[in-house]
């Protein structure tokens, strides 16, 4: 049982580095707007997740976004891009988990992945109407968009944006599972029905 919880530990932690590493190889998207970027760093916290659980993959986007901060520190100060980028992460992996564990084929994976990406999309989409874009102009000391105006930079911008980064991060995700589908297998196995 401890040995379990070690190797646990020791597995969030490799992915939670893995996962830090891939956030700093971010690029944009062109038609998007710079601060828009793709980074495949969801991935490991999805791997996390789907064998070891829920918390473990919460845990691998919560340090990446931490080391991030200390890394690469913030525009505005105050961490607001990694807390729009944990809560992206937690909006894409949950329904992964929760869709996989019911289902845990192929099949289950891609639902949950492509239900995952809606999640995503939709949530951050509410969110940065609601709180991140607002908040981003408030520490920058910039005119907050009006209503209609930041409604269109998030219709045309932050949707479409969402949706191809899940499009992008899904069709890793499967490549992967078509060749670690055993590995996946046994650390079910292993961390969640220990």
């Amino acid at each position: 049982m401890k040995n379990t919880k070690l190797q646990k530990m020791v597995s969030i932690g490799m992915l939670s580095s893995i996962s830090f590493v891939l956030m700093i190889f971010n690029f944009p998207l062109p038609p998007f707007p710079s601060f828009l970027e793709v980074d495949f760093s969801d991935v490991p916290a999805i791997m996390a997740a789907i064998t070891m659980g829920p918390v473990a993959g919460i845990l691998v986007e919560f340090i990446k976004n931490i080391l991030n901060w200390f890394y690469v520190g913030s525009p505005t100060g105050v961490p607001v891009g990694q807390i729009a980028n944990f809560t992206t992460g937690i909006l894409f992996i949950m329904p992964v988990y929760f869709i996989y564990k019911r289902l845990s084929t192929a099949t289950g994976l891609t639902t949950g992945l492509v239900i995952g990406t809606l999640t995503m999309a939709v949530g951050m989409s509410v969110l940065n109407y609601f709180l991140f874009m607002p908040m981003y102009n408030y520490f920058l000391n910039v005119p907050t968009e009006t209503g209609v105006a930041l409604r269109n930079s998030i219709v045309a911008g932050v949707l479409p944006f969402n949706v191809i980064k899940g499009i992008i991060i899904t069709a890793i995700m499967l490549l992967l599972f078509s060749s670690l589908k055993k590995w996946i297998v046994k650390q079910r196995k292993q961390f969640i029905n220990e």
